[in-house]
């Protein structure tokens, strides 16, 4: 199931080839247009690029929950029922799928970022950390995206579901220090989702405190995963039965 869905993947290059540029070009956009006028310690693009590498998870669940969606409405999880496979494995290899097309964006951010002028501080031990960080957060996210994939009544429909998945991260600590919203907003920014994973990563690439946003990142990610594992489970059996 995992190669089937990394074919599909292959056959749609341009579906593919924007999950990989648009991170890059909104990268470009924050560093050389909002970066210069933006207040932070140290070079802005060390600063962003944490955010940058979440905002790969947003448009990679787009991808996810469209493709979920698509097998629903072209029969594939029909045909594929009938055969004595683990029922979960078409949404298993949905989700290996995503997470390893997220890594890959991952990858072209850092190496573009590297290019640009980024410089990690971390070891061995910083990167494996980070790697950690990232695999559990996309994993989570990718479940959510198959999870809303099944819920859409269409693969349009999927695609526009993900929009909040991909608006998070400009509403943490992505782009700005919390500090500098509204008091109003700073609560919400400071603990949702994103924001714990980001602090996490800029602290073992870039250096600094990473200890207790990790604790909040590892809580948030099991606990997405949980619960989309759980929402995919029961809307595919639900689905199936249609």
């Amino acid at each position: 199931m995992f190669r089937r869905a990394v074919r599909h993947t292959l056959r749609s290059r341009d579906t593919l080839l924007i999950s990989l540029l648009l991170p890059v070009l909104i990268m470009l956009l924050f560093v050389y247009v909002f970066g210069g006028a933006i207040q932070v310690d140290g070079p802005y693009i060390d600063y962003v690029i944490p955010g940058i590498i979440l905002l790969c998870t947003g448009f990679g669940a787009s991808i996810t929950a469209t493709a979920v969606a698509t097998d629903l409405r072209t029969g594939a999880v029909d045909r594929f029922r009938t055969l004595p496979i683990f029922r979960q494995a078409l949404l298993a290899g949905h989700v290996g799928e995503g997470v390893v097309r997220n890594m890959l964006a991952v990858a072209v951010v850092l190496v573009v970022g590297v290019i640009l002028g980024f410089r990690s501080n971390a070891g061995f031990f910083g990167w494996i950390g980070a790697l950690a960080v990232i695999v559990l957060f996309v994993h989570a996210i990718t479940w959510i995206a198959v999870a809303l994939g099944l819920l859409a009544q269409n693969p349009e429909a999927a695609g526009g579901f993900t929009y909040a998945i991909m608006f998070i991260p400009y509403i943490s600590s992505a782009f700005v220090p919390t500090a500098t919203m509204p008091s109003w907003l700073r609560g919400f920014a400071e603990y949702q989702p994103a924001t714990p994973v980001i602090d996490t990563l800029r602290g073992l690439l870039i250096g600094g405190e990473w200890h207790s946003s990790a604790a909040l990142a590892v809580l948030w990610s099991v606990g997405l995963a949980v619960v989309g594992y759980a929402c995919a489970a029961g809307l595919f059996a639900r689905r199936s039965r249609v």
